[in-house]
């Protein structure tokens, strides 16, 4: 049904038009309250197999939505209805600000994927700050990552303080927080990526949060799929010296290759962050490289490409802990979220876990068997080489005593 209205409708109309008469529907839907409830009891996961902690956060599921659907915090509640298990919203800077001049979202249906240069259009922190502080809270709030940015305007050189004055409006409000050094559309922005940039960076951020907040706000950083694979290593040992609590991985990318869309489409649209199928093999192998790092002492968040049930499994079984999606949720609709959490559920009980937590990195641990394994074969035949030698010694007699 929806794949019969994508075509009919909303593939014919602007992407960003389209985008928001999507929205403004959900958020509608939602607003009914019996209605809210009924779209929630058949979309929402019911599996306690799919029950995941995480960032010390309970979620019914390890399926969220990125950030970008939803840039200022309006639409929370009706996102959480489809299924969604935690809304990330944003990207949110220090001063409200239009963004890119229009158009600036682009489909390519042939590759799934969109490309957008929206230059981190959004409301502001503190109106997002004074939305989200009028929320009223109960025992169904879904959990809500806040992710931050610089505002265009300000300087390189100015860009902490800049994260500091977010972080203090939206700490408090935040159940996580994301720093986002990686859009490729906001001018200098992935500069501040280097390590050497990004240390004081994120120390400010920690501080300004343990200081707006009375507990611990977990803080992670958001980086970009065309980081070189020794860079990607580098962040992740700062994140284990500040201590942050996870890292989100990726966002869009620069990159153009293998696109099956006209080529002169593609140099029509041009600059831009490509998200959606394309992405998928780069954001899991940035994830590999992320946990064979960090070993497990991070959240690690995988986004990126992830379209299916079997794209959600095999993030979380080499590692992830949690997952999101974003670009899909456009070519497949309100039913998408159930289908991913109806295939998980089915693959965990395939696998034989017992819950979703026990699949975490469960690729990456058997494979680590299989060496340990073959490491234990090994010194077991060198064993039986050196008591065949030493057998050979007693009975040759020019070695006898």
């Amino acid at each position: 049904m929806y794949k019969f209205l994508f075509d009919l409708v909303f593939k014919k109309m602007d992407p960003e038009k389209a985008h928001h008469l999507a929205f403004f529907w959900i958020r509608l839907a939602s607003s009914v309250p019996g209605l809210r409830t009924l779209v929630r009891l058949v979309l929402a996961p019911r599996d306690r197999a799919l029950r995941t902690r995480a960032l010390g956060l309970d979620l019914p599921g390890p399926f969220g939505l990125a950030a970008g659907f939803d840039k200022n915090g309006v639409g929370i509640d009706g996102l959480a209805m489809l299924g969604f298990d935690y809304v990330e919203i944003g990207t949110i800077t220090g001063e409200p600000q239009p963004g890119n001049p229009a158009p600036r979202l682009f489909r390519l249906v042939e590759d799934r994927a969109l490309i957008n240069r929206m230059g981190f259009n959004n409301q502001g922190s503190a109106r997002v700050a004074a939305r989200l502080a009028a929320r009223p809270h109960t025992s169904s709030t879904p959990v809500i990552g806040v992710n931050i940015g610089k505002t265009k305007v300000v300087e390189e050189a100015d860009a902490v303080a800049d994260y500091v004055k977010s972080t203090e409006r939206l700490a408090k409000y935040a159940d996580y927080l994301v720093v986002n050094v990686s859009s490729p559309n906001t001018p200098g922005l992935r500069n501040l990526q280097a390590v050497d940039h990004l240390r004081p960076l994120l120390a400010a951020v920690r501080e300004a949060a343990d200081r707006a907040t009375a507990h611990h706000v977990p803080l992670l950083v958001k980086i970009a799929p065309d980081l070189a694979d020794e860079d990607v290593d580098a962040v992740a040992d700062l994140a284990l010296e500040l201590g942050l609590d996870g890292i989100i991985a990726t966002n869009t990318t620069i990159g153009r290759e293998g696109l099956r869309a006209d080529p002169e489409r593609v140099e029509e649209i041009g600059m831009g962050g490509l998200s959606g199928a394309p992405l998928k093999a780069r954001a899991l192998e940035v994830l590999q490289l992320l946990r064979a790092r960090t070993g497990g002492r991070l959240t690690l968040v995988s986004v990126g490409g992830v379209e299916t049930a079997e794209d959600a499994w095999q993030r979380i079984i080499h590692g992830a802990d949690l997952v999101q999606g974003y670009s899909a949720f456009i070519y497949e609709g309100p039913f998408w979220c159930r289908r991913i959490h109806r295939g998980l559920s089915a693959r965990i009980r395939a696998a034989g876990f017992r819950d979703l937590a026990a699949a975490v990195g469960s690729a990456v641990r058997d494979a680590s068997d299989v060496r340990d394994a073959s490491d234990v074969r090994d010194a077991s035949d060198v064993r039986d080489a050196s008591d065949v030698r030493d057998a050979s010694d007693v009975r040759d007699p020019k070695n006898a005593s």
